[in-house]
Parts: C-alpha cells; structure tokens; sequence
C-alpha cells in the first residue's frame, strides 16, 4: 500500500507519518504519498519495523467514549 492509500483507509496514520517526518528529515505526507511504506523507510533510511508497528497501532486504536 501506498502512503496514500494508508492515509485515505485510515487518518488516524497521519500522525504517525508526522511523527516521522522529523526523522526523514523531510515531509513524508508531501514527498512521499505514492510511495510504499517498504519505499519510504529505504528512501530515508527509517526502521520498517518500527513503522509498521506504530501503523498498526494507530489503525488498531479506538476512540470509544464510554458512558456509564
């Protein structure tokens, strides 16, 4: 999947990507959306796994607001 595409599926990623962009050095979401996430981490040398972790994690997280 294409950061694109990882962003249209799921918004809560967005800010995982920011989180990142410090760490590219650069704005992931501007100069990388039709790249895969595989192709982001070899562009700017970031740990995939990591990654993918916090991705999923943002995409597993809910906002349910419990009422008693």
């Amino acid at each position: 999947m294409t950061v694109l595409d990882i962003l249209t599926r799921h918004r809560k990623t967005e800010a995982v990507f920011k989180a990142w962009d410090r760490r590219a050095g650069d704005c992931i979401c501007c100069q990388a959306l039709f790249d895969t996430v595989h192709q982001v981490a070899d562009r700017y040398g970031l740990n995939l796994e990591t990654l993918m972790e916090e991705l999923h994690a943002a995409v597993n997280r809910t906002d349910v607001t419990y009422r008693k």
